[in-house]
């Protein structure tokens, strides 16, 4: 039996929840069909959605039919409460898109359109209300088509074969070969998002229910689900005693109670937990379950550190949200109320709803709102779960800034005993794209490690802006270089470096104040458009030519977030109630009064020291501050501009040690002759060996050879013999021999050879020797009496007989050595090159994987 989540969305009053109800009794799942006006609806069951008539908090009901069981999703309609809709898409297999007959495609529908197509969601429409006496299916088809998609396609059609063929070219040589289209090809064209089936009934009076759920049964499957645990949360919330409820749509394999479940918590250290209970809920209903698989949402006890749009498991993370408040109000608590306990409380809601973007400024707490329902609705919750009667101040646009230029933001932290400085390329990014962080640094410059913490910490903040003090959005930030320290480097110290180097660079290149705008559709009766124009004008909006349609004008447009306010309430009154204003969010724009907005404002970048562009140094055993417009003299590593103009003559050398390592065949040849004339003729076949194409050929002649590759290196040898590692190994020889172990894990992950790396320990008294297995190679330490070269030459004899063996050292006796057992020698300048070259593909593919 196929399990799949249908979210169930719509513009509010459209009848979305009397729907679900509809469909769950018409199923069999609930005796009674409630109504939402009278406050009996099997969803909503909270006493603020009883209380308003609307749906505020995304539920579930299972219902089963006899080839499916599917888990209704309801989510909240009214456009203020869209986060929380937003939130539930990560959890959807399948939605289905509830239009009403009166009101046609409304603003906010078309918002959820969009967000649909983002998550590419397939979609079922169902246009409800059919039972009014003025609803035309022909022109609500017709609506549907214009406003959402050519391929919403009415399966209640006489002509659904042709109407399907017009979608998609599969359907079309399915009726044109076979002259009818196959249910299993219309199933996938409907998950890939090339058919929108549509059906037309009255939820109400239960017309039209049964052919959707049919459709449901018959024209969905399973999306590919990956092996292994993945899931989504899409939601927190508590149950009526208070305990922490984590709401999860698996992705992937299964989750069985008590296992153990990690995760990475919003200060970036990871946590893991048990999963006490696994609860499917239906209803306020739910049944505990001993395992959950996916296509069921289940609400998971005992986890207290996940949070909306983590992915758990195999499971990435969501992507940034779509939707975004743009008010935020001061929250104005009792008189003599603890503002700190009060704050702490908050964040339990902040946990639910992460849009809520809690600040406290030292003076007030400030929290960021959809609009006015949102904010009646949170006072409500605030009052019932934790007893404060609070109010909200005044509510003002929540402004954001952006780089104005390309600039390379630099940070140093080096107090006594610290250490970091990082580079960052930061850039303009295209409107709406958010912050992107990515990585274009070496790892021969700064440690993998120490870059993933890096763009952990770029991530992590909210960054703000050097106008306003407002978040920062719309860049992208590439950390193009950076330094850490052997001994006095902590975690920490990146943090403080990343910072800075992130407002130095908006200190650098300016920042762009951006505000919030809205597309808006303005219907007005003729007699009043003049007067529409001109309030778009005054404010600061802008529109295109009016459209009539019967006795109306239409005007379509955009406007400042700031200037339109309640302009809904002055339309209703210049128009006498015939008028209507409705909104959906664009994005955001260039501020239209920015120095004005920037003046009230009255930030002071200088003065806001827990965002400092300024970086620290040392010198004589103490620290000091360079002011953020001076540092560049004082940084350690060069500038990008200046590495990248050193770039031709590293090529040139990488030309030259490629060229060398070429040679080295020949070099070969030469050692071999030299030894024969001194010890006589060796065992292995050398001379055939090294002639072109001659291990291949050797290989071939053997009856069982080992194809792997072996490779020796004289560890200390090498050490001394790079010019990085001696200067590493004379302020520290264990720091030297990691650095060495580190490269040659990642040069036998890319080569896939067997790597045996060597080190003296013959001067040790008493040493047994030690073989570890570090990570993917082999790391010797030799016994009491025992070189790494008479190790090397007993282990090339062993080997050198049936495999492929190669020897890196520097030693020319011990390179004549090996040849005589049987390997082939690289020098320790040609085996750099080799490291250099993989390290250099490791960074190319990290690079195509951002």
């Amino acid at each position: 039996m196929k399990r799949l989540v249908v979210g169930m969305l719509a513009h509010v009053d459209s009848g979305k929840t009397t729907l679900t109800e509809a469909l769950l009794f018409t199923a069999g799942e609930i005796r009674k069909l409630g109504r939402v006006d009278h406050a009996d609806a099997f969803l909503d069951t909270d006493e603020i959605e009883r209380s308003r008539g609307i749906t505020v908090f995304a539920k579930q009901a299972v219902l089963r039919l006899a080839e499916a069981e599917l888990t209704l999703l309801d989510t909240p309609g009214h456009a203020d409460l869209a986060s929380e809709t937003e939130r539930a898409l990560d959890a959807l297999d399948y939605a289905v898109l509830v239009i009403s007959a009166a009101d046609g495609v409304r603003g906010h529908t078309e918002t959820l359109w969009r967000l649909l197509k983002k998550h590419r969601t397939p979609t079922f429409i169902f246009i409800n209300k059919m039972d009014r006496p003025d609803a035309d299916a022909a022109k609500l088809l017709a609506l549907v088509r214009e406003k959402l998609s050519d391929c919403c396609v009415d399966f209640g059609s006489a002509s659904l074969a042709d109407d399907l063929a017009m979608c998609d070219e599969t359907l079309m040589e399915d009726l044109l070969s076979l002259g009818s289209v196959p249910d299993a090809d219309v199933v996938t064209a409907i998950a890939r998002r090339r058919v929108f089936p549509c059906f037309f009934g009255s939820a109400l009076k239960l017309e039209g229910i049964d052919a959707l759920l049919a459709a449901l049964e018959k024209y969905t499957r399973e999306p590919p689900r990956m092996e292994s645990f993945g899931a989504r949360v899409f939601k927190i919330g508590e149950d009526a005693q208070g305990t922490r409820l984590t709401y999860l749509a698996l992705t992937g394999g299964s989750l069985k109670v008590k296992t153990a479940l990690s995760g990475v918590g919003q200060d970036g250290e990871r946590w893991t937990e048990k999963a006490d209970q696994l609860r499917i809920y239906s209803g306020t209903k739910y049944a505990l379950e001993e395992e959950v698989f996916p296509g069921q949402i289940a609400a998971i006890t005992g986890l207290t550190k996940t949070r909306p749009g983590e992915g758990l498991g195999v499971q990435p993370p969501s992507d940034a949200p779509t939707l975004e408040p743009v008010m935020s109000c001061a929250v104005l608590l009792p008189e003599g109320d603890d503002p700190h306990a009060a704050l702490a409380k908050l964040r339990r809601l902040e946990e639910e709803e992460p849009m809520l973007r809690l600040t406290w400024d030292g003076a007030d707490i400030r929290v960021s709102l959809m609009g006015q329902v949102q904010l009646e609705v949170i006072k409500a919750i605030v009052k019932r779960r934790f007893g404060m009667d609070v109010d909200f101040g005044p509510a003002r646009v929540v402004y954001k800034e952006t780089i104005a230029r390309a600039v390379e933001g630099v940070g140093h932290y080096e107090p006594l005993r610290h250490y970091a400085e990082v580079h960052l390329r930061m850039e303009p990014g295209e409107r709406g794209s958010g912050l992107v962080f990515a990585s274009d640094c070496r790892t021969d410059d700064l440690d993998l490690n120490w870059q993933r913490l890096i763009l952990t910490h770029l991530a992590e903040k909210t960054h703000v802006g050097v106008l306003t003090g407002a978040p920062i959005t719309d860049m992208k930030i590439t950390l193009v270089s950076g330094r850490a320290h052997l001994k006095h480097t902590e975690g920490g110290d990146f943090r403080q470096a990343t910072y800075r180097a992130v407002r130095q660079g908006l200190r650098l290149a300016g920042t762009v104040l951006l505000e919030p705008w809205y597309d808006f559709t303005l219907e007005v009766p003729q007699g009043s458009v003049g007067r529409a124009m001109s309030d778009i004008q005054r404010m600061c909006g802008r529109f295109g030519a009016p459209e009539t349609e019967g006795e109306t004008a239409v005007l379509r447009g955009s406007v400042p977030a700031a200037t339109s306010g309640d302009y809904r309430r002055d339309v209703l009154a210049y128009t006498a109630g015939r008028g209507s204003f409705t909104c959906v969010f664009r994005g955001y724009e260039p501020c239209h009064n920015a120095d004005e907005v920037v003046a009230a404002s009255g930030y002071d970048p200088d003065s806001d020291v827990e965002n400092t562009a300024d970086s620290v140094f040392c010198a004589h055993g103490a620290g000091f501050v360079v002011r953020w417009d001076a540092v560049y003299s004082h940084m350690h590593i060069p500038a990008e501009k200046d590495r990248k103009a050193l770039e031709p003559a590293a090529a040139d050398l990488l030309r030259d040690r490629a060229a060398a390592y070429c040679d080295s065949l020949a070099r070969d040849k030469e050692l071999l002759a030299i030894f024969e004339r001194t010890y006589g003729p060796v065992k292995y076949d050398l001379r055939r060996a090294l002639a072109p194409g001659g291990e291949a050929a050797m290989r071939r002649a053997k009856a069982a050879p080992d194809l792997r590759e072996y490779l020796l290196v004289d560890g200390y040898n090498i050490i001394f013999a790079w010019d990085d590692l001696r200067a590493l190994a004379a302020d520290s020889m264990e720091a030297a021999r990691s650095s060495l172990i580190n490269l040659m894990c990642n040069y036998q992950g890319v080569r896939r050879c067997e790597l045996i790396l060597v080190f003296d320990a013959y001067r040790v008294h008493g040493g047994r020797g030690s073989v570890e297995r570090v990570h993917n190679i082999n790391v010797v330490y030799t016994r009491e009496a025992e070189t790494a070269d008479m190790y090397i030459e007993k282990v090339a004899h062993g080997l050198g007989e049936r495999r492929r063996v190669r020897v890196a050292t520097s030693d020319g006796l011990e390179q004549l050595i090996v040849l005589g057992q049987g390997a082939r020698r690289i020098s320790a300048e040609a085996f750099r090159a080799e490291v250099d070259e993989t390290m250099r593909a490791i960074r190319d593919y990290l690079a195509k994987m951002q």
